[in-house]
């Protein structure tokens, strides 16, 4: 059976996004590998070296109507399980994390969306 194990978020600026995802959001880095102008970035959970998340340039130009599209609606473009929102949140707020959405019950979920400063909208959820 397939599983999942890379998975892309389009980001206008690979270091800058590296250091969103690892130093404010504590993801870990797994492959840095330079290809021409861009390099292969990828970053995995600290306490799950499985799945990885490809900070992938958004050069194509199909990326930047798409984006543009889910920014407008307020459509998290990936969504990042946490234990604790209400802790995870005002940790990020200390770090200057953009909300736009505060945390916020929904049926058996607590999600929160934050701007990734990269051109996304990332959704934080913890299951209740």
């Amino acid at each position: 059976m397939p599983r999942i194990y890379i998975t892309s978020v389009f980001v206008d600026d690979q270091a800058a996004a590296l250091d969103f995802y690892t130093r404010v959001l504590g993801f870990t880095l797994k492959n840095d590998i330079p290809l021409g102008e861009a390099r292969w970035l990828t970053v995995t959970s600290p306490d799950d070296d499985g799945v990885e998340l490809l900070l992938e340039p958004a050069g194509h130009p199909a990326v930047g109507p798409y984006r543009e599209a889910l920014m407008t609606d307020g459509i998290p473009l990936a969504s990042c399980e946490v234990t604790d929102l209400e802790a995870e949140a005002e940790r990020l707020k200390g770090l200057g994390v953009r909300f736009t959405q505060e945390p916020l019950e929904m049926g058996p979920v607590k999600t929160a969306v934050i701007d990734d400063t990269c051109g996304n909208l990332v959704q934080l959820a913890q299951p209740l």
